[in-house]
């Protein structure tokens, strides 16, 4: 699936990975390839995106997590909308 994460400042990550767990407001929740549609306000807490190939640029604004090829980013809300294969988080 095709994953963009957008922060006020920047476009923090445009690519492809094939799993992103977020910190949704009734809990995490994990999007995988082919997923429903939906869109959900997200709360503080951590981005975590496996699958996914970083460029330099990118990786200074994650952190790689406990499990090869995870990586992690920080947020304080957003929100995720997710339509045909393609996940856009607006993350603050």
């Amino acid at each position: 699936m095709h994953l963009e994460i957008v922060s006020p400042e920047a476009t923090l990550y445009s690519g492809e990975a094939t799993s992103v767990i977020l910190p949704g407001t009734d809990g995490a929740f994990q999007l995988l390839d082919n997923h429903a549609a939906i869109v959900s306000l997200l709360e503080e807490g951590v981005v975590k995106v496996k699958g996914a190939t970083l460029s330099d640029k990118a990786k200074k604004h994650f952190t790689a997590g406990k499990e090869s090829g995870e990586f992690v980013l920080a947020i304080k809300s957003g929100t995720v909308e997710m339509k045909d294969n393609k996940v856009i988080v607006l993350a603050d």
